[in-house]
């Protein structure tokens, strides 16, 4: 599955699971260890445990497997890597603090949200 299809499924999970201000950073022009960067708040840890673990389910659903989760000891702050895109689950104070769209400015907003 080509990435930004890979990209617009998981922000269609997200969406579902009631996931915050959703963005898609388009990275190919910045980095190659991934194309797409998705940043997503969560109201809580548990919903940012939840809307991580539902991003795996739809990932095995497709026959793909994330290559790393991090992060779920705490619930702050997951990252799911799914390879060809990279998912940030945040709650809102962390999601201010590490300002990850300010970091990779570079990268274009990408319409796969449909935003």
């Amino acid at each position: 599955m080509p990435a930004d299809m890979t990209a617009q499924t998981i922000c269609d999970v997200l969406i579902d699971a009631r996931g915050q201000d959703i963005r898609v950073l388009d990275v190919r022009k910045v980095t190659d260890f991934t194309d797409f960067m998705i940043i997503v708040s969560g109201t809580s840890s548990r919903h940012v445990l939840t809307m991580a673990e539902k991003v795996r389910e739809k990932l095995r659903d497709l026959g793909r497997r994330a290559i790393g989760t991090e992060g779920e000891d705490t619930g702050d702050w997951v990252l799911v890597d799914c390879g060809d895109v990279v998912v940030h689950v945040m709650r809102p104070q962390t999601r201010d603090f590490y300002n990850l769209e300010k970091l990779w400015g570079d990268g274009e907003i990408a319409d796969v949200a449909g935003r």
